[in-house]
């Protein structure tokens, strides 16, 4: 669907100072942990992960920190208001295997709590580590606890691990049996996580973020160096065998211009 469809916000929920997740009536139909949807408030467009889909109760989900003009614009409303949708765009996560291990970093734990949930449906079992800089900035805790293995880790130490998730991702693979790793968060982390997948041998999947105008490939704007694959269409799920082929990856990202952004 390339036509904006105009919604009422159905909920809002505050997931933390900066963060909130807009839910919406949706007729849920072929919709993937993974995939994104355009977002408009009739000036401008944005990308949103789908943090939440729910085939039951045909409702859909976008986590959102406050960051920026637009997103600021977005935290302004209330139930009733209304936003422009379309999608879903884009190849989401394969859930496959008994026993995944998810990593996820700050409010990259978008899709990831939307793929745990689904795994769950499926009796896929997955255990989650929630990553971020202190104690405030974690999501989902209360969300996910009964349905998966939940561990959270702060930078500062102010809740669970002290560390990064990356260390305490490496520590579980040591004493754990999975079949396969899924992340979304800073590139940085996720690219030791590829490292982690390539010291385990374990399959892995990664979710990109790069900026996007059309959402449908067209434009060009999220094209990666080296293989030209467009974010928006050939992602932004990505297994570890081909981000060995994005030269960029945990290294820059190219802003509006075109500009290399050092990571």
């Amino acid at each position: 669907m390339n036509i904006p469809k105009v919604l009422e916000i159905k909920k809002i929920i505050r997931e933390s100072a900066t963060v909130k997740t807009f839910i919406f009536d949706w007729e849920v139909e072929e919709e993937i942990p993974g995939q994104f949807m355009m977002i408009w408030n009739f000036l401008d467009e944005k990308p949103m992960s789908l943090s939440m889909i729910n085939s039951l109760d045909n409702q859909i989900g976008f986590t959102i920190r406050n960051v920026g003009e637009f997103t600021g614009e977005l935290h302004k409303l209330k139930p009733g208001d209304k936003l422009g949708i379309r999608g879903p765009y884009g190849r989401g996560f394969e859930i496959s295997g008994s026993k995944i291990l998810a990593v996820g970093g700050g409010v990259g734990m978008a899709p990831l709590a939307a793929l745990s949930e689904e795994a769950s449906r499926r009796d896929v079992k997955v255990d989650i580590i929630s990553a971020a800089a202190t104690q405030d900035e974690l999501l989902f805790m209360d969300r996910l606890k009964n349905t998966n293995k939940l561990r959270a880790c702060t930078d500062d130490g102010t809740y669970g691990f002290c560390g990064f998730g990356t260390e305490l991702a490496d520590a579980m693979l040591k004493s754990n049996n999975y079949d396969m790793m899924v992340t979304c968060g800073p590139e940085v982390m996720m690219s030791k996580v590829a490292h982690l997948a390539d010291k385990y041998h374990l399959p892995a999947q990664f979710s990109l973020e790069r900026y996007m105008k059309c959402g449908v490939g067209i434009c060009g704007q999220c094209c990666v160096d080296s293989t030209g694959w467009r974010i928006c269409k050939e992602g932004p799920v990505f297994w570890r065998d081909e981000l060995k082929l994005i030269t960029e990856f945990g290294k820059y990202r190219r802003d509006s211009a075109g500009r290399k952004e050092m990571f």
